[in-house]
């Protein structure tokens, strides 16, 4: 008698469409950091054209990173994104400490930098003072719920977790887009704008400008994330250079025009000290209703962006478990829901511990350290990659090789101002410390398989 056939294992499916896969892009990069991090940049660089300026390299920083990153998520469609483009183009101990970075520090540093500023804003309209000492602990609690909830929803579905990126993208750009709208119309006129003198004394200099710009970083962070689930999108050699670009695009312009509308109702005086100037832009033009908006537009953009993140990176650990260079267990696929849900389970884990240890500034500033070499080493994988005869890219990057040469040197000169900075050289070599760890943990555990 023939046995019956063993039914095969779930897997991903490929289920993202073109505005689905824009609309991750778009709610991975819009979170806090457009909110939150104008008055930081303003405060390095106290001049309208400095705090423009920066804001405009950042853009071409991202966009240089999007458009190689387009390129070889066209040739490489399969899960995990970075990770696979840095273990192709450089081997299994990059990929590994790529993922080790991921576990111990980077994912749960975002999510967690993420979540703050959505339990503050989620208390701020509830009447609690989020900043009171007596109420940090409740609002770091708010934010490992918040994490823990976006988990479930993603470990439901791809439909569902896909469905709630739509919809708090459309919420969190049309907010931001309406904010700039009152700012042009209603705030420009009575002021004529705050954009003189345009580089006031003092306002510019190398290092402030390199502090700044990881401040930039941090609000255009998300560009590449679609590609962690590139397996899953439909038609990748199409879709996945469409979406990273004209995502990252739509990025660019709408910060671009939100940092203009500040200006346009604030001198840059008033900007550096304000913590949240989208919310007393709003209040002078249309009063205390625009503080309302705006906090809500927060709450919505950070849960989008909580959301997004978890719908995405939880496929670096599912790729490196199928790649043997993690516990298989986290390979897993919900038999019936179809997600990788281990990997999400242990990412939003990770996550919450994290938020209930650190704060907001520690946890943002060792994300973006943390992460800046393997965004060098994914782009600078082009290189090699192209030397490749199976390598067979549906589009192909504008610019080659400045464009790539561009993003990596940007790295460089980040990385070497972290060091030499007195402000920021020790936060630079502990989070190296913790990163190059990774090296002995390679080799004592799945290293030693590799012969």
């Amino acid at each position: 008698m023939t046995p019956p056939p063993v039914p095969a294992a779930p897997t991903l499916q490929r289920r993202i469409g073109l505005w689905t896969a824009i609309a991750v892009v778009i709610g991975s990069t819009i979170g806090s950091g457009i909110f939150r991090s104008p008055a930081g940049i303003a405060d390095k660089l106290p001049g309208p054209l400095p705090m423009l300026s920066v804001w405009v390299v950042g853009g071409i920083f991202a966009l240089c990173g999007a458009l190689t990153i387009a390129e070889v998520a066209s040739a490489l469609p399969q899960t995990g994104g970075i990770y696979v483009f840095v273990r192709d183009g450089w081997g299994r101990l990059p990929a590994f400490l790529l993922g080790w970075g991921q576990l111990v520090m980077i994912r749960a540093a975002s999510l967690g930098a993420i979540a703050v500023t959505f339990s503050e804003y989620f208390h701020r309209v509830l009447g609690i003072d989020p900043i009171a000492p007596e109420h940090v602990m409740q609002v770091r609690v708010g934010a490992a719920l918040a994490i823990l909830v976006t988990g479930m929803f993603n470990i439901r579905g791809v439909r569902l977790g896909s469905a709630l990126i739509n919809l708090t993208t459309v919420a969190k750009y049309g907010g931001l887009l309406f904010i700039v709208l009152i700012a042009f119309t209603l705030g420009w006129p009575k002021t004529g704008g705050y954009f003189t003198p345009s580089v006031p004394t003092g306002s510019f200099s190398t290092t402030a400008f390199g502090l700044a710009l990881v401040s930039t970083l941090w609000a255009f962070d998300g560009w590449a994330d679609l590609s962690y689930a590139a397996g899953e999108v439909k038609d990748p050699q199409r879709t996945l250079p469409r979406a990273l670009i004209g995502g990252t695009i739509m990025v660019i312009a709408i910060y671009l025009l939100a940092n203009v509308a500040y200006l346009a109702v604030m001198p840059i005086e008033e900007i550096r000290h304000s913590k949240l100037v989208a919310a007393d832009v709003a209040q002078r033009l249309i009063g205390p209703g625009g503080v309302v908006f705006v906090a809500v537009t927060v709450m919505l953009s950070t849960f989008g962006t909580l959301n997004a993140s978890l719908f995405t990176t939880p496929r670096i650990f599912f790729a490196m478990a199928d790649d043997k260079l993690f516990f298989p267990v986290v390979a897993k696929v919900h038999p019936k829901w179809e997600t990788p849900w281990v990997a999400i389970a242990l990412t939003a884990g990770l996550g919450a511990i994290f938020v209930l240890l650190r704060s907001f500034e520690q946890l943002a500033d060792a994300f973006v350290t943390a992460f800046l070499p393997f965004y060098a080493m994914a782009v600078a994988a082009i290189f090699r990659l192209r030397k490749r005869p199976d390598y067979k890219p549906s589009f192909r990057v504008p610019g080659y090789p400045v464009v790539p040469l561009l993003f990596v040197g940007s790295v460089i000169y980040l990385l070497a101002n972290g060091f030499i900075n007195p402000e920021s050289r020790w936060m630079t070599i502990s989070v190296f410390g913790v990163l190059l760890a990774g090296v002995p943990v390679y080799y004592l555990t799945v290293g030693r398989r590799v012969t």
